[in-house]
């Protein structure tokens, strides 16, 4: 399998608010850069949506190394809650509903296809391509306002 590095950032101006998405795929030395936005949507679903994004732009099975600034999107996956959530008709622990519940449907799917390693990043710190998807997101968010 190929081994694809892909780095994701989501921003919200408000939150609710206008937001962004920016990823950047990477393999064999040749990047892809990808973004969106929305104008209403809140900043953990900008995140989702970076992962999805991302994911779907593959074109087979790959070995992903998946770099985020996204706790919320990093631990649902790594630890597996996302999993429990769902096996338990989307309801998560502390006995609320869980959020975002569409993305997270459509992001299991990818998940399964692909062999996923997920590392957490500081975000607005110095890893540049971080930053670079920070800005993408940001760029696609001010689009909105």
């Amino acid at each position: 399998m190929k081994t694809v590095t892909i780095y994701t950032d989501g921003a919200c101006s408000g939150n609710p608010g206008p937001g962004g998405w920016g990823a950047i795929l990477s393999f064999n030395g040749v990047e892809k850069e990808l973004s969106g936005g929305e104008a209403s949507t809140t900043n953990n679903r900008m995140e989702l949506t970076a992962v999805i994004a991302a994911l779907s732009a593959l074109k087979e099975p790959c070995t992903v190394e998946l770099y985020s600034d996204s706790k919320y999107v990093i631990d649902a996956l790594q630890k597996r809650w996302v999993y429990s959530w769902k096996a338990k008709g989307w309801i998560k622990s502390d006995k609320k509903p869980a959020l975002n519940v569409d993305l997270w449907e459509q992001l299991l799917p990818l998940v399964e296809k692909h062999q996923l390693h997920y590392h957490w990043v500081k975000g607005h710190a110095d890893n540049p391509k971080n930053n670079r998807c920070d800005q993408l997101a940001v760029a696609e968010s001010k689009k909105y306002k």
